[in-house]
């Protein structure tokens, strides 16, 4: 009787939690381990339909670099990375195109689907849904040097959501999954970085909560312990200080953005942790960092 009662516990835990986001739209970055791992891909389809079911709204945002890396390794293609962004040519985008819609976004929308939930596929030229704009990348010269500017080849960046066909969806309850292939004035598709998508995304729907799957546990401090809570301000003083570092700043800038621009509140969370989403949302630890 004891671990029933347990149970219960657990679910009321969740009550609040779920009476408060009741309705509210939460944009979710899926990537990294737990795109990988078979155990944690299940539990995360079943969390999305679990938040599905109760009331709120999940839209997902998918990213796919080591898949893209395999498929290109496979073909013999070797890929060139400018801080931290993928040098895309021509060929190097039909292969993007053909992972992270072709195959990520159709596998996520099936396994959605078949374990009873309601998802639709979507890349960034359904309904016009990502405009996007060529990247270039500076080198940093020496001091008093003009910064090189590199060429990217078709790397972009978001130039503007449109949230329509977005709100047209969860109206009729669907979950959306989106691809982060963006198009460009001349009709041209551009790679762009899932995080940067998902942030916009995020921003264009006015989101209660915009969450980064991640491959470590969240915002540490400097004697390596999570950080469970913290403002925009302490976030942007830990980027000064060197708190925050390496590949860590982009995805807490990407947070910050997100709240500048309406999020109501960001998280970056292990996903390494089977269901760390409803962990995060539902109880009152969390399983990573809240940042507001």
């Amino acid at each position: 009787m004891e671990k029933y009662i347990e149970k219960a516990d657990i679910l009321l835990e969740a009550l609040p939690y779920i009476q408060r986001f009741a309705n509210k739209i939460m944009v979710i970055k899926y990537g990294g381990h737990a795109m990988e791992d078979e155990e944690l891909k299940n539990g995360f389809v079943r969390d999305v339909i679990l938040l599905h079911y109760i009331g709120l709204n999940p839209v997902i945002v998918h990213g796919g670099g080591p898949q893209i890396d395999g498929m290109l390794n496979r073909i013999g293609k070797k890929s060139t990375f400018v801080e931290g962004m993928r040098v895309t040519d021509e060929e190097t985008m039909d292969v993007v195109e053909m992972v992270l819609v072709g195959q990520i976004n159709k596998e996520i929308v099936s396994r959605i689907n078949s374990n009873g939930g309601h998802a639709v596929g979507l890349s960034g030229a359904d309904g016009n849904l990502i405009r996007a704009r060529k990247m270039w990348a500076h080198k940093r010269g020496k001091e008093g040097q003009e910064k090189e500017r590199i060429d990217l080849g078709l790397v972009g960046e978001v130039e503007s959501i449109n949230p329509d066909i977005l709100r047209t969806f969860i109206a009729n309850k669907w979950i959306p999954v989106i691809a982060p292939v963006g198009v460009g004035p001349g009709a041209e598709a551009y790679n762009i970085n899932a995080d940067l998508v998902a942030g916009k995304v995020a921003s264009a729907l006015q989101a209660e909560k915009f969450i980064l799957l991640t491959d470590v546990a969240g915002v540490l401090n400097n004697q390596k312990q999570l950080i469970s809570t913290m403002d925009a301000k302490m976030a942007d003083r830990f980027i000064r200080e060197g708190t925050v570092s390496g590949g860590m700043i982009p995805k807490v800038r990407c947070c910050l953005n997100a709240l500048q621009e309406g999020v109501k509140k960001a998280h970056v969370i292990d996903g390494r942790v089977k269901h760390a989403v409803l962990l995060e949302i539902f109880t009152d630890e969390g399983v990573g960092t809240q940042i507001f």
